[in-house]
């Protein structure tokens, strides 16, 4: 039997690029981005009594891993990207529908849009479903998961001056949290596990309308060397 589900919105996001998006959400709380409904879910009555709740299910696609032959198996990035484990006992975007979830903290309601941030999803996501957070019922304090027990480790994020300059001005331009989202976003290392790049190999990533580059001058440190207008 085969079903066919139509998107009920498309979330316009703070990430424009895949990489050195957050692999869970909240993890970057400062990203932002606005959940825009389409016909005919977009006259308020849809919503209506969401502005009573704090946090939704957000469940989407992924429309830029789709693939036609199922992977059984995938290779997490938690664990190296060397690691290979079944495809449900992972958060990979390679899931046998393309379908994935996040919660995220909803700021505002409007009728046709929703105000939301903490969140982990590419720009122009098509959004399946919406779902009020229950938190007596999702929440299971009991819950375990050995293979991501904790949250990453997070690597120190430090800042030429001039870049930091940049990425306040362009904050201010944005009316956006712009330093906290590079910080946040950066302090989860989202190169793969297994790199040791050199500290002359560049990096880069596109944040809002800014392109962000950085280094790794260590292993163990970041530091952003230009925030550029793209």
């Amino acid at each position: 039997m085969q079903h066919t589900v139509s998107p009920i919105g498309v979330v316009r996001s703070c990430f424009k690029e895949k990489f050195a998006i957050p692999r869970q959400p909240h993890l970057a709380p400062a990203a932002r981005g606005v959940l825009e409904l389409v016909p005919p879910f977009d006259t308020g009555e849809a919503v209506a009594g969401l502005e009573q709740v704090s946090h939704v299910w957000v469940l989407f696609l992924f429309h830029l891993a789709l693939e036609d032959k199922p992977r059984l198996k995938v290779r997490p990035p938690r664990l190296g990207g060397n690691q290979s484990i079944g495809v449900f006992a992972s958060r990979s975007t390679h899931r046998p529908n393309g379908i994935g979830q996040s919660v995220v903290k909803l700021d505002k309601v409007e009728p046709s849009r929703l105000w939301i941030s903490g969140i982990d999803l590419l720009d122009a996501t098509p959004v399946l479903d919406i779902k009020p957070y229950v938190p007596y019922a999702d929440r299971r304090d009991e819950a375990l998961n050995a293979i991501a027990d904790a949250a990453p480790e997070l690597i120190d994020v430090a800042w030429d001056d001039a870049a930091l300059l940049q990425a306040r001005e362009h904050g201010q331009r944005l009316g956006e949290p712009l330093v906290a989202l590079i910080e946040q976003c950066l302090a989860q290392d989202p190169r793969p596990a297994y790199q040791r790049p050199e500290p002359s190999r560049r990096y880069g990533a596109r944040l809002w309308d800014v392109d962000v580059r950085w280094h790794y001058p260590q292993p163990d440190l970041i530091r952003v060397l230009e925030v550029v207008q793209a």
